[in-house]
């Protein structure tokens, strides 16, 4: 697989100047050239390996972009070379964007983070639990049912303590299942919500982290609360003030060209395609746990509004305090992934507590998320630094790719 010879980083940064930050060299920014050239040579390994088609690489230090580098190609196919432009689908990078949403107007008095959401979408009201069937109680039904003990609170949905049934594990799994292969192309985020209020929960609500779609409630909250589309509210409340122009759940044909296809490994060895275009259908359905597609200078001005404490560029999305309460442990010790090893949970991202055990380069109180195509990103506030990575390669979970980027991010920190 090609890597197509690139433009220096410094080009590339200056080419986002108009699109994202101001460019500066590396070591303007405590950072160095020699130990960022490492980059390249990572990710082409991985190319090398044909374990992703294309990607982009960009590290933002003090407000300014050090490094933006492409890698590979959109398609494998026509073999067109990954821009700075090129679309990804971001997957659970949408997440941050609908906790954003929801703290706006959280900020606005619209609610409490411990109101029940039953209070907005009453089908969530007098929730049941699921309880696994044993042995001896001599029945067919892999699980019985039990009152909860409390409704489902807002931010057991930001810090995903909810208990709903999902696609991943639980009692439920098979339910859930059902119930997502039963969407109609005309539903709305609402209709399906609705249905997923009637199923029982997987646990008690509080007593368990559990990734699921928690944030799709409250994009469909934010629409109920806001009485705009998730789309609409995106569009005039954050990315139009944020001037992020490249973020769409539904990108216009006009940018077609742009969109990176998906793949995922083929038996054996190599990739074969996984998703290939833009994202099409009714414009009803707007996911905010997982629908947009974005760039990597795009997602770059997002986090460098939370880094700056709620605001860029003169438009102000939240207070320093609101960042500081969605980047602090909500779920106290509750287990999180094997993989999240050293970190908890706030309201929205992960959260990096323990150096020690997360054995990764990076600073206690960093915080970030990734996708389900291998995108990613983190902040770290205290390095004021800023990674992102793009690429479409589903599952991922077998490559070190985000982690190995992380590392030579952090390790070209210099001052």
């Amino acid at each position: 697989m090609c890597a197509r010879p690139l433009f220096s980083t410094l080009l590339l940064a200056a080419w986002a100047w108009a699109g994202s930050l101001p460019a500066g060299k590396p070591e303007e920014v405590g950072l160095s050239s020699q130990r960022l050239a490492r980059i390249r040579p990572a990710i082409q390994r991985y190319l090398d390996r044909n374990e992703v088609a294309g990607a982009v690489t960009l590290v933002a230090r003090r407000g300014r972009i050090a490094h933006l580098e492409t890698h590979g190609v959109i398609d494998l196919e026509s073999k067109r070379p990954v821009e700075p432009d090129t679309l990804f689908r971001i997957a659970s990078m949408t997440k941050p964007i609908t906790s954003v949403a929801v703290m706006m107007l959280y900020e606005e008095g619209r609610f409490q983070l411990l109101d029940p959401v039953s209070k907005f979408i009453p089908e969530f009201k007098n929730p049941r639990v699921a309880v696994v069937s044993q042995p001896h109680e001599l029945t067919e039904a892999a699980f019985r049912t039990v009152p909860a003990e409390r409704e489902i609170t807002i931010r057991d949905l930001l810090s995903h303590t909810a208990g709903l049934a999902n696609n991943y594990n639980g009692p439920t799994i098979e339910l859930y299942k059902k119930l997502a292969q039963e969407r109609k192309p005309e539903d709305s985020i609402g209709d399906a919500m609705k249905r997923l209020a009637k199923l029982p929960l997987n646990f008690q609500p509080g007593t368990a982290w559990s990734y699921g779609p928690s944030t799709d409630v409250l994009g469909y909250l934010v629409e109920v609360i806001s009485g705009q589309t998730l789309e609409q509210f995106f569009e005039q409340r954050i990315f139009q003030p944020l001037g992020m122009k490249d973020t769409h759940f539904y990108p216009p044909q006009s940018k077609e060209s742009r969109f990176a296809s998906t793949y995922a490994p083929a038996q054996g060895s190599g990739l074969r395609l996984g998703l290939a275009g833009r994202n099409t259908g009714a414009r009803r359905y707007f996911s905010g746990a997982g629908g947009l597609v974005s760039t990597a200078p795009d997602y770059l001005r997002f986090c460098q509004a939370l880094l700056n404490g709620g605001q860029l560029d003169g438009a102000r999305l939240l207070s320093p305090k609101s960042i500081q309460l969605m980047t602090a442990n909500h779920i106290g010790s509750l287990p999180l992934w094997k993989s999240l090893a050293g970190h908890r949970f706030g309201l929205g991202f992960r959260v990096l507590t323990d150096l020690g055990e997360a054995a990764i380069l990076a600073s206690p109180g960093s915080y970030g998320w990734g996708g389900a195509f291998g995108t990613y990103f983190w902040i770290d506030p205290k390095e004021q630094m800023i990674g992102i990575f793009m690429t479409g390669i589903r599952p991922y979970g077998h490559l070190n790719i985000r982690q190995d980027f992380q590392v030579l991010a952090t390790q070209a920190i210099v001052e």
